[in-house]
This record gives C-alpha cells, structure tokens and sequence, in this order.
C-alpha cells in the first residue's frame, strides 16, 4: 500500500479565525482543497457564509464570533467540536506613530492581536477541542521580527505571540501537539489596501522586495505544511516569508 501524502490534509478538521478575508480565506480554502474539514469563524456573517459556499468537500461549520469577547471565544469552543489544528489568521493593524500611540489604541492592538488568539487557544486546550498530535499555528508578520515604522504597537502584538508559542509549545509537546508562527511580510490583502489607504507607502517597501508582493495563497501554503502531518518533528518555529525583504542585500554586488 502506497503511504499517504503528508501534506495531505484529508481526515483532518480545522479551525481558521479571521476567515471571512484576506489570508485567513485563503488558508480555509487552500485547507479544504488539500481534503481538510473547516470550522471558520469571523466576525461579518455575509463574508463568512460566502467563504463556507465557496469551500470545497462538505461538513463545513461557520461561526460568526467576536474573539476579542469571551462570549465570542466560548461559543466558538462550544461550536468547533474536537481539531486537529487551528489557524490564528484574525487580526488588525493601523499606522499609528509612537507619539501618537494612546492606551485605547493598545488595548484594541493587543486585544485583537495577542490575547484573543492566545486565550482561545487556552480555551480549547482546557476543553481538550485539540487532539493529540494536533498543530497551532500563529500568523505573526515581519514587524514581530524587524519592525516597521508607524507600527510600534502591531509589532508589539505581533512579538508577543512568538514568546508566547515558543513557552506553548513546551507545554503541550507531551500530548504531541505542535505550536509555531509563521511571519508573512507585505501581502496583498483588504489589511494592506487600508494601511496604503491611511497614508502609508507601500509602493516604496514592495519596490524593496526582491520577489514583489506576496499573495495570500504564499501563505496558506506554508500553513498547510504547518498543519499537515509533513511537520510533524517542527515546533517552536518561527517562519519568515516575505519575498526576500528581510535579508540584506549588497547593493554594489
């Protein structure tokens, strides 16, 4: 008998937050093509339900939720039955400089960012909704590990989840269950349109990327390898994909 692919994701079921745009609908539907079963949950029902119609196979579950809200998390938990991985795709992001930086803003940063995916992921594992062997999965960004500038407070949020998954990932090894990030730099998504809507340059940092712009079918990809069984002996991994931006380049070579 011919083993199964590992980067098969058929007989798996999946959670992905922040479904209903951007990398998040493409991680759904890039899993479910790859065999998945999806849970996905967002916050706008008309977008969700149109990602759910949208997904190939069957026995997909919607759950709009507010995960920034403890009501919202705990009818999630209750809703996603047992997992075998999870996406943590929701998320926010505003071009605010440092001295412009108010506590509100922090609090919503942070609150969307860092605790929601972080105290969800408490929730399941208190209610044993990730089975053994199962795969967490942070969506960091590139601020988390180089910064940007106007982004002082996303890249905060951002840093936090990978101390986070890296303390994580010790704790749940002996039920074989993975933790990592994955860290996208600048993908064309509705995030990325409002940030270049709200005064930032973006032509200015794509011109830098040696490869262009990422898409986010380039992350859902590196997704599927997390969630998959062909990452089986990875976890407290933090992995960078960003067309090439983050490494130094000579100039003069």
């Amino acid at each position: 008998m011919m083993e199964q692919d590992p980067f098969s994701l058929s007989g798996k079921r999946l959670l992905v937050t922040g479904a209903s745009s951007g990398i998040g609908r493409q991680i759904a539907l890039t899993c479910a093509q790859m065999g998945a079963q999806l849970v996905v949950t967002g916050r706008n029902e008309a977008r969700l339900q149109a990602v759910v119609d949208a997904l190939p196979g069957g026995g997909h579950v919607a759950v709009v939720a507010d995960l920034a809200k403890p009501s919202g998390r705990a009818q999630l938990v209750a809703q996603s039955g047992v997992i075998d991985g999870i996406a943590h795709a929701a998320g926010m992001s505003k071009l605010v400089p440092f001295r412009l930086i108010s506590e509100g803003h922090l609090d919503e940063t942070f609150a969307g960012n860092t605790f929601a995916p972080m105290l969800l992921t408490r929730e399941l594992l208190a209610k044993k909704r990730i089975a053994p062997g199962g795969s967490i999965l942070f969506i960091a960004a590139l601020s988390s590990h180089s910064g940007a500038l106007a982004t002082a407070a996303y890249a905060a949020s951002k840093s936090a989840l990978l101390g986070a998954m890296r303390s994580l990932a010790l704790e749940v090894a002996r039920q074989g269950i993975r933790a990592n990030c994955i860290a996208p730099g600048y993908v064309r998504t509705p995030m990325l349109d409002g940030l270049g809507a709200g005064g930032g340059k973006m032509e200015d940092l794509f011109a830098l990327t040696p490869l262009g712009m990422g898409e986010p079918e380039d992350v859902a990809h590196a997704a599927v390898f997390y969630l998959s069984d062909a990452s089986r002996w990875i976890t407290r991994n933090y992995f960078i994909l960003d067309g090439g931006l983050s490494t130094p380049m000579d100039i003069y070579a």
